[in-house]
């Protein structure tokens, strides 16, 4: 019921699909498209076409291509039943050769129909390449008048005509700005709106002047909280520094350009507020949480005080030139870096002149590189703050900026000076605001640390765990559009960069896309985990029903991973349309690289499929390999994992337990021979010895009847005649424990018995006696003394006169002192 289910759905959705690509072919007006094709390659020949015509025209060409982009697979479910049923036909005939009539017919009324179903999807691949080919031109033309523009020389800032020029600028900015203000003040009498206006005001300023109260929140909210919850609580609530000011600023700018009473000097000045500061705001924000005096909860940047104290100072000085750079730039002055023409603010009535822009342009420019430079110089040395210590990968990162930072300053001067103002501005204002961006990145990375941290109640560990660095990784690089946007790109041209990445890279003919890593990876995952949920139901609910052992069945699981892993790998390969084929020349090259420089793990790999197949060894057998006794808990297909009798992992290679000796003490059986050696002394009735010793091993639990233990006269020794107990124990692994109990009864039953266990004897003989009894002053002439050891029987040679040391004349008291 369920199959029948899906298999409606799914042939619901083909016919769906089916009818929407044919509506696509119907709704293209191709000779609409032909007319425009035309006439834009025209416009784009043509040098005279205004930026605003190509951008007219790159916006319609990317329209017109999204619609071709569909229609390309117009009828390839169709086209692929097509493919497939000449393919049941066989290959074609070679030359010279015929085939069946009926077969050539039906090949013949096949090729028909393929070519008539394709005929629409090669119309709409052949526009889609036409417009890929104008949008394409589109973007060159842009990119070459931006770079013109750019690099573009005006007279330089340091001509004293220049300041001329610039003084003359800023006397008509503010005759015309006092003139409006004059109107607006003779207009404000008869205005009615007052109260509201104050009221706005009197809130918008209320807001304002609050971040005060909003700036001591974070270190007051956060000191009721303890561990990562009072970071994320400072850091959230450190937020309101930015909005709560923001929206004072855009209640004064909409309540006083709601009075009708700013005109077009004025407006394009308080239009410019609110992102001016919005650019102060966040600026102040990261440059105090960045160089907090004292941090809420942890230092984001290791320094010293005084650094702190002065990247504060510099910082805020930046971000005063940025805003003030931002608030001109969108009023008066066009020539601000490169503000791309789609999307620039209103200008007051005014022309500034290129040289008072430049002059204008140089003072901000000449304050935000004092600060900018001494900012760059305490960054540079921020792995120098850790000292002994290993720096932190983002103290690296600020370091290189510092450094880098420091020859944009120089840089940017110098291209402003010698009048490419264009030019110093598109490279020292965005390397400002990337700098604040990579700050923000950082501020990130650390509230995502504290979240995850804090989800995981403070576990110890967690901020530097994997899951907050993927996270970090995945911030960075969805911060990349951002940085384009920064250093000049428009949103049109991310859109084109989206759609190219889209249609995938080519490596000749193999083409890799997102859509098809993501199918692969998508496809790949529900795979490995339906795998992984066939192997738990394998091991837990079916195999330990069945009569296979232990060993067996792990094997059964581990062949099972290893297959499935492999169809979903390959399942994964196809579903997202790579050619297997075109894969043979990558495995002839990797087979290469994998006989000289991974054999061993070839070696082990195909050893470990050996040891699952033919399981000389098993899970939970004691074996010995390598020197080295245990219990198997793995077999993979690289090692084999044995935990010793002290509880240390060995880690043994496949390769090792196939081309070595390995002793398995508990294959296909448990049991195993344990061997008790005993020596008891000369005269001992052996029989007697004999039955004792046959009642011990007897009685032991776990030793055999059949076949019964063995009491052997092994030899008869120097100190004692030798015996060895022999018996078979029903699981080895206890022998250890078995061997020691019948040492202990022995000792025990021959105690009682009387029979000795004896241990060895060893005799001294004295070569020299006399030199002992010499007296003080003789003349006999003073020898060492020799001393000869012996382990031979006290009755192998005749006893002399010895006695023991403490018997020796001179020893009084036998204490061994003379």
């Amino acid at each position: 019921m369920f199959l029948n289910v899906f298999r409606s759905a799914l042939l619901a959705l083909l016919l769906l699909a089916t009818q929407v690509a044919a509506q696509v072919q119907q709704q293209i007006d191709y000779e609409t498209w032909e007319t425009f094709a035309s006439q834009a390659e025209a416009a784009l020949d043509d040098r005279d076409t205004s930026s605003d015509q190509i951008e007219s025209i790159r916006e319609n060409a990317t329209e017109w291509r999204a619609q071709f982009d569909e229609a390309q697979n117009i009828n390839a479910p169709r086209i692929q039943t097509i493919k497939d049923q000449i393919s049941s036909l066989g290959p074609e005939p070679a030359e010279g050769e015929t085939e069946a009539e009926d077969v050539a017919d039906r090949r013949a009324a096949l090729n028909a129909q393929l070519s008539e179903l394709q005929a629409p999807g090669i119309k709409a691949t052949e526009a889609y390449s036409r417009a890929e080919s104008i949008v394409t031109h589109a973007d060159e033309i842009e990119r070459a008048r931006e770079a013109e523009e750019l690099m573009s020389q005006t007279p330089s800032p340091l001509l004293p005509t220049s300041w001329v020029a610039a003084g003359k600028d800023v006397l008509g900015i503010g005759a015309g700005l006092t003139s409006e203000g004059q109107d607006a003040v003779s207009e404000a009498r008869g205005f009615n709106g007052w109260t509201q206006l104050l009221l706005y005001l009197a809130a918008g300023a209320a807001l304002i002047y609050g971040r005060r109260v909003v700036d001591n929140l974070p270190s007051m909210l956060g000191a009721r909280a303890t561990g990562d919850g009072r970071a994320v609580i400072a850091f959230i609530v450190s937020l309101g520094q930015i909005m709560v000011p923001m929206i004072g600023l855009f209640l004064i700018a909409y309540a006083v350009d709601s009075t009708g009473l700013v005109g077009d000097w004025l407006r394009p000045f308080l239009l410019g507020m609110p992102l001016a500061g919005l650019a102060f705001f966040i600026g102040l924000w990261l440059i105090r949480t960045l160089f907090a005096s004292t941090p809420v909860a942890y230092d984001t940047l290791h320094m010293p005080q005084k650094s702190r104290t002065l990247a504060r100072f510099y910082g805020t000085g930046l971000t005063i030139m940025l805003s003030l750079h931002v608030w001109l730039s969108h009023a008066a002055l066009p020539l601000s870096g490169f503000v791309r023409r789609d999307g620039a603010p209103p200008q007051i009535p005014y022309e500034v002149s290129e040289a008072g822009a430049g002059v204008i342009h140089f003072i901000i420019m000449l304050g935000g590189a004092f600060f900018l430079f001494q900012l760059a110089n305490i960054l540079r040395r921020m792995t120098r703050y850790y000292g002994n210590e290993a720096a932190p990968y983002r103290a690296k990162i600020l370091a290189g900026v510092g450094r880098l930072l420091r020859l944009i300053v120089v840089v940017s001067l110098v291209l402003v000076m010698i009048g490419f103002v264009n030019g110093g501005n598109a490279l020292f204002w965005p390397a400002v605001k990337s700098l604040a961006l990579i700050g923000l990145l950082i501020l990130l990375q650390d509230f995502i640390a504290d979240l995850y941290s804090l989800a995981l109640r403070s576990k110890e560990g967690a901020r530097d765990s994997l899951i907050p660095l993927l996270i970090g990784l995945l911030l960075i690089v969805a911060s990349v559009p951002v940085f384009a946007l920064i250093w000049g790109a428009s949103l049109s041209d991310l859109l084109e960069a989206r759609t190219r990445i889209l249609n995938g890279v080519s490596f000749g003919s193999f083409s890799i896309s997102p859509g098809a890593v993501l199918t692969l990876l998508i496809v790949f995952a529900i795979g490995y985990m339906i795998t992984k949920w066939l192997q738990s139901v394998l091991g837990t609910q079916i195999l330990p029903r069945t009569k296979l052992d232990r060993g067996a069945q792990s094997a059964a699981v581990s062949g099972l991973g290893y297959i499935g892993i492999f169809l979903a790998a390959l399942l994964a390969i196809t579903s997202a349309g790579f050619d297997l084929s075109s894969l043979a020349i990558v495995a002839g090259a990797l087979s290469v690289g994998i006989g000289f420089g991974l054999q061993t793990i070839v070696q082990n790999f195909v050893s470990g499929i050996i040891l699952l197949i033919e399981r000389p060894i098993s899970v939970g057998d004691w074996v010995e390999a390598g020197g080295q006794q245990g219990i198997v808990q793995e077999i993979s297909v690289r090692s084999t994992r044995i935990k010793t009798f002290d509880q240390t992992d060995v880690i043994v290679p496949n390769s090792d337990l196939i081309s070595q000796t390995v002793t398995n003490w508990t294959r296909g059986n448990a049991r195993g021979r344990i061997i008790v050696p005993v020596g008891v002394a000369y005269g001992s009735d052996t029989r007697k010895v004999e039955q004792i010793l046959r009642e011990i091993a007897e009685d032991q639990p776990t030793v055999l009847i059949d076949p019964a233990p063995a009491i052997l006269l092994m030899n008869f020794g120097a100190d004692s005649l030798d015996f060895e107990v022999r018996c078979i124990l029903s699981d080895i692994s206890g022998g250890i424990g078995v061997a020691s109990e019948m040492r202990h009864q022995i000792a025990q039953r021959f105690a009682a018995e009387g029979i000795e266990i004896p241990f060895a004897q060893r005799d001294l003989w004295l070569r020299n006696p006399e030199t002992l009894f010499a007296k003080k002053g003789d003349s006999a002439e003073e020898r060492p003394v020799q001393i000869e050891e012996s382990v031979e029987d006290t009755d192998a040679r005749p006893p002399q006169d010895i006695r023991s040391v403490g018997e020796l004349p001179g020893d009084a008291d036998g204490d061994g002192e003379y």
